[in-house]
């Protein structure tokens, strides 16, 4: 955690330098993502600075109670408590500002939303779960932007991928990674009978242009004609695009705007966030041992939520939390469930390393 929380700040105090790096400010690209990036990390590099000054304030208050001088050792006595008092409560903030490792401070993300097993009502829940989440976005502040969408004939989505920008996204949004299974009547249903579906959520920290570099010839282009539900064609040009990244063969495509170019850039910066994760995995894996003991890591394959309409039952399995406020949840309310993955997390990380002296 400490050895985190010092590369985080040296990284920042690197991006202090770089604007007012010359070269740095005569890249616009360049200057955009080093601008964004020392935005993300100031509130943390900050409270981080304070928490450091903290820490030296104590050990010179201790160094005085130890001393000779009566009055020196009163002082330093009666200031003790209310420097550890504040130095436990940054703490704290600190555990949850990087609660998610290396990425916790992205201000963007791109979340994929995929129907699974239950056919129409299966696309219907993962329509049901896009609104969720865009209210939840629309209450927090944060930017949501439809980067692809594949709709069904009675409008729900075979898959939908966004992309979020905000304070805390990613930090927060990554605990929706996962298995998402449904238990409810569907619309469909003429004998009242239940069903279970499922979706996937997979949320995605996405990278700065510095940080993936790629050129034209590291992917191929395929242009063809965008098309709604049931195949009826949107348009009759070939607005629509697909990136097949050549090392890795991941395939991308954006089809949602008219224009090729605006599709382009939304799939360029899909590609390259599914890049970036692919790395981020494989460098996970050689730390495997390390992400067993976390919860919520996220998994994919993992069953995460299971949302019962009857009973009005939003159960997370990964920390047997349970609330019988699904209709609220539904409405995006969505607060309530991060704030219990949250202090779970960070109670766990606490236990793990001990006290701070």
């Amino acid at each position: 955690m400490r050895d985190l929380l010092e590369t985080k700040l040296a990284r920042f105090e690197q991006l202090e330098r770089d604007l007012c790096d010359q070269d740095v400010l005569a890249d616009s690209t360049r200057l955009a993502a080093t601008a964004r990036e020392h935005g993300s990390l100031s509130r943390l590099a900050g409270k981080y600075r304070s928490f450091k000054d903290l820490c030296q304030q104590i050990a010179e208050a201790r160094e005085m109670a130890a001393g000779d001088e009566a009055e020196m050792r009163e002082l330093a006595e009666a200031e003790l408590p209310d420097l550890i008092e504040r130095r436990e409560a940054l703490w704290d903030e600190l555990l949850t500002m990087t609660l998610g490792g290396e990425d916790a401070n992205r201000s963007r993300c791109l979340m994929e939303i995929r129907a699974g097993t239950g056919g129409d009502e299966a696309a219907l829940f993962a329509r049901d779960l896009f609104e969720m989440y865009k209210r939840h976005a629309e209450v927090k502040g944060w930017k949501v932007e439809i980067m692809d969408a594949s709709a069904t004939e009675l409008g729900g989505f075979k898959e939908i991928s966004l992309a979020f920008e905000g304070e805390g996204v990613f930090r927060e949004l990554r605990y929706e990674s996962g298995g998402h299974r449904v238990q409810r009547v569907p619309a469909t249903e003429t004998q009242g009978r239940v069903h279970t579906s499922a979706a996937t959520v997979a949320v995605l920290a996405e990278p700065e242009d510095v940080e993936v570099n790629l050129t034209p010839e590291d992917y191929r282009i395929d242009k063809f004609c965008a098309s709604g539900p049931g195949g009826q064609h949107v348009n009759k040009t070939e607005s629509a695009i697909r990136l097949t990244h050549y090392e890795t063969n991941i395939v991308v495509q954006c089809q949602d705007e008219k224009s090729q170019h605006k599709n382009l850039a939304k799939a360029l910066r899909v590609l390259k966030s599914r890049i970036y994760d692919q790395r981020q995995q494989e460098e996970e894996k050689r730390r495997s041992a390390e992400r067993k003991g976390l919860v919520g890591s996220g998994d994919r394959s993992e069953r995460i939520r299971t949302y019962n309409y009857p009973q009005n039952r939003f159960t997370d399995h990964r920390v047997g939390l349970t609330l019988y406020k699904l209709d609220q949840i539904m409405s995006g309310d969505v607060q309530m469930v991060t704030d219990a993955l949250v202090d779970h997390d960070r109670q766990s990380v606490r236990d793990a390393m001990g006290g701070l002296d």
